[in-house]
C-alpha cells in the first residue's frame, strides 16, 4: 500500500476522532455518539479509505475494528507505527481474543473493547485519547525544540555543557580544557543564552531527550585555545 501522503499547510486542525469499521451501523453509531458530544469524527469502511483521507499530522485518535477485510485493524497500527505516525488508538472487536488484545495493547493501544460496548464508556475513552494525543505532540514539540537549539552550540561549547551538567566546576573545566576560567565563564554564559536557560538545572532539561550527534571537528578553537 502506498505511504500517506504529506501534511497540507495551513492553520492546525481539529482533533479527529477517525473511526475504521466494516460495519456500517457501528459506524453510524459511533458517528452519532461522538458528534453528540461535540468530538469531530470520521468514519471509513476499511483502512484503504481511511489512509486516503489521512493527513499525516492530523491530531486525533483511532477507533479500528480489530477483524476488517484486507487490511485488519492490527495491520493498521503497525503500519502507522512504522511510517511513523503515532496515535492513540481503540480496539473495538466482536467477540473476546486474549492473545490479539494482548498484542495490540502491546503495540501501543490504548483500550480493546468488546461490541456491543459502553456508550459513556467509549465516548469518555475517546476524549483521553484526545488528551493523550495532546500531551504527547506538545511533548514531540518541546524535543524538537530542545534538540534545534543544542544543534546551534559549537563544538568547544558541547564539550564545556557536557561537564557542567556532569556537575563539575569551572576551574576543573578549565583544567581539563587546558583554558583560562574567564573562557568557561564565558561559553557557559553563550551556552545559557543559546538554550535560553538561566541555572544548571535548566541546562540538565534542556538536554533531555534531545541531544544531537557530537560533531567531529569544525568546532570553535581545538585543544589548549581560548575560545
Amino acid at each position: 500500500m502506498n505511504s500517506p501522503p504529506p501534511p497540507a499547510d495551513g492553520p492546525a486542525p481539529e482533533p479527529t476522532v477517525w473511526v475504521i469499521d466494516d460495519d456500517e451501523s457501528i459506524r453510524e453509531l459511533l458517528t452519532w455518539l461522538m458528534k453528540r458530544n461535540s468530538i469531530r469524527v470520521e468514519a471509513f469502511p476499511n483502512a484503504k479509505s481511511f489512509l486516503k483521507a489521512y493527513r499525516p499530522g492530523a491530531p486525533g485518535c483511532l477507533i479500528l475494528d480489530l477483524y476488517m477485510p484486507g487490511m485488519s485493524g492490527l495491520d493498521l497500527q503497525q503500519y502507522l507505527k512504522e511510517a511513523g505516525i503515532e496515535m492513540p488508538v481503540i480496539f473495538l472487536s466482536g467477540r473476546a481474543d486474549v492473545p490479539k488484545a494482548v498484542l495490540a495493547v502491546k503495540s501501543g493501544a490504548i483500550d480493546f473493547i468488546e461490541k456491543p460496548f459502553d456508550y459513556r464508556q467509549i465516548v469518555e475513552l475517546a476524549r483521553e485519547c484526545i488528551r493523550r494525543d495532546a500531551d504527547s505532540r506538545a511533548g514531540r514539540a518541546a524535543a524538537k525544540s530542545r534538540a534545534e537549539r543544542l544543534a546551534t552550540l559549537t563544538q568547544r561549547e558541547r564539550e564545556v555543557l557536557d561537564r557542567v551538567i556532569a556537575g563539575k566546576v569551572n576551574r576543573i573545566i578549565a583544567e581539563e580544557m587546558l583554558i583560562s576560567i574567564k573562557t568557561v565563564e564565558a561559553h557557559r554564559a553563550r551556552i545559557m543564552e543559546k538554550l535560553a536557560v538561566d541555572s544548571v538545572a535548566g541546562l540538565v532539561q534542556a538536554t533531555l531527550g534531545a541531544r544531537p550527534p557530537d560533531r567531529t571537528g569544525g568546532g570553535a578553537g581545538g585543544p589548549g585555545s581560548a575560545g
